[in-house]
């Protein structure tokens, strides 16, 4: 019919299988997860092309780096900038091996089921 618009489909921000990992706290399903399906990402600025640029944490103190991401968008704290990217394992791997300086990765880190990683590991969960 002409004049009517189809409706987009909904994105859902959000990793099911990441979410059930942190909930029982297992790092092996957590890497599975990671490998298998996207991460929310919490984004500075939301850009059209490239995804927009990723807020991350660096502590005043020590001055050291983290990354944090989300199982669900839903978990992203309010204090955070609003804009949120759903980016796929390859991504994250990217990421990681491109910033070196990120000293610690944290998943849903405001709850509900937080969990705490090394970047290193959360690469060598992505290469298994």
């Amino acid at each position: 019919m002409a004049g009517k618009k189809r409706a987009k489909p909904s994105v859902e921000f959000r990793n099911t299988q990441l979410a059930d990992a942190l909930q029982v706290q297992d790092m092996a399903a957590l890497a599975f997860a990671l490998r298998h399906g996207p991460t929310v990402v919490p984004l500075m600025t939301a850009g059209a092309r490239d995804g927009g640029e990723v807020w991350t944490y660096r502590n005043p103190e020590s001055g050291e780096i983290a990354l944090l991401l989300f199982s669900d968008a839903a978990h992203k704290p309010e204090a955070l900038p609003p804009g949120v990217a759903l980016q796929s394992p390859t991504w994250l791997r990217a990421f990681l091996g491109a910033h070196s300086e990120i000293t610690t990765v944290f998943f849903d880190i405001a709850g509900p089921h937080p969990m705490q990683a090394t970047p290193a590991d959360v690469i060598a969960a992505l290469d298994a």
